[in-house]
């Protein structure tokens, strides 16, 4: 399986979502970084679910069990290896589906990659729970990142067709992200934020759900990290984040609005700043031919709505050879977007410190250290 990500942090994914346990491999982490657990506890806790009306009933406590890779809570240089346990699974809610595919899933794609021997129970190792060893890795990188000055951090841009104030492409500082963070939603706007958790509800009544758009961004990034052609920024942050179930398009900067603008409007005029090179704005979203500009990094991620839904769908019978009908049991997120924020830091934070330790590794000076 194509679990594994990093070309200088390496990681690797293990488990299913009905497994005893999941599990991540981190190697090639810098020895000699403190590990802070209560933070990398309160940044799972993010993620986990059964913590609100707005996500699944499943509850798991998500508490990492470490078995390799540190020293008294500071990483040695060995591998780092760390385990969830898997306590709250209903195996029965998911009988249906080992003949009858869920619609928006890939219990029919594994179905035919694997020859009908893929773990059906809860989607296997295509669920969503796989993100949380996921933000272990990630949680892990970002407070290495910290103390190289950049922070990430992401908010929701919008659920359905309510939106949040974005964030300002040229000004964002960490300070606005470390306050996003410390919100029970992660929204820059509280007013907007109440709209989207009222538009969740009327979806989950009406038994369906309900996709968005999480914006991230990335501050005290240098110029000059980064590389042309296919190990560009853009790449390397596309190909973790398109990892994370339900993700369906990403963009930078202006993205696909670039495509309906002259290049007198998109185009980014540079100025020095205090000594260094800038830009006036940041259509770019900081990355020009995969380098970065040293403006904020700032990337969109799409997130489609969860498949599964309380109404009955249209599938197929595998062993009948026969349409059929399907009513998905079980306990799933009517909105899977403000669960996913932490996993698109952490997706990003995986990538952005593989391409800084590829820069250390070049002998090239970083921030001055």
């Amino acid at each position: 399986m194509g679990s594994l990500f990093g070309q200088f942090v390496r990681v690797s994914i293990f488990g299913q979502s009905h497994s005893e346990a999941i599990g991540v491999v981190v190697d090639g982490l810098p020895a000699g970084h403190r590990i802070d657990f209560d933070r990398l506890q309160a940044f799972m806790d993010r993620r986990a679910p059964g913590r609100n009306s707005y996500s699944t009933r499943r509850r798991e406590p998500d508490v990492p069990k470490f078995l390799s890779g540190l020293l008294d809570g500071v990483t040695c240089g060995a591998p780092v290896c760390a385990t969830i346990d898997n306590l709250d699974t209903r195996s029965l809610d998911y009988d249906d589906i080992r003949n009858i595919p869920r619609p928006g899933h890939a219990d029919y794609t594994a179905y035919v990659k694997y020859g009908g021997n893929a773990d059906w129970r809860g989607g296997g190792h295509f669920s969503g729970r796989l993100t949380a060893p996921l933000c272990i890795a990630g949680g892990i990188c970002l407070q290495i990142l910290e103390r190289e000055g950049i922070e990430i951090g992401a908010h929701i841009a919008s659920i359905a067709d309510v939106a949040d104030v974005p964030f300002d492409p040229v000004r964002v500082r960490a300070e606005a992200l470390d306050e996003v963070k410390r919100k029970g939603f992660p929204v820059v706007s509280d007013g907007a934020g109440a709209d989207m958790i009222r538009a969740v509800e009327a979806a989950r009544l009406d038994g369906d759900s309900l996709g968005g758009v999480i914006e991230c961004a990335a501050v005290g990034l240098p110029p000059g990290l980064g590389d042309p052609m296919f190990d560009g920024v853009e790449n390397r942050i596309s190909c973790i984040v398109f990892g994370i179930p339900a993700v369906r398009g990403v963009e930078f900067g202006n993205g696909f609005g670039a495509a309906g603008l002259r290049g007198s409007e998109n185009n980014d005029a540079f100025l020095f700043d205090g000594g260094a090179v800038k830009t006036r704005t940041n259509n770019h979203g900081g990355v020009l031919g995969g380098i970065t500009s040293g403006m904020p990094v700032i990337f969109r991620v799409a997130i489609k709505p969860t498949p599964s839904i309380g109404r009955e769908q249209d599938s197929v019978s595998l062993s009948e050879g026969r349409n059929a009908r399907l009513r998905v049991s079980g306990r799933h997120d009517p909105c899977i977007v403000p669960r996913a924020v932490p996993c698109v830091e952490a997706a990003a934070g995986i990538a952005i410190l593989d391409m800084v330790l590829g820069w250390k590794n070049g002998r090239v000076e970083l921030n001055g250290n």
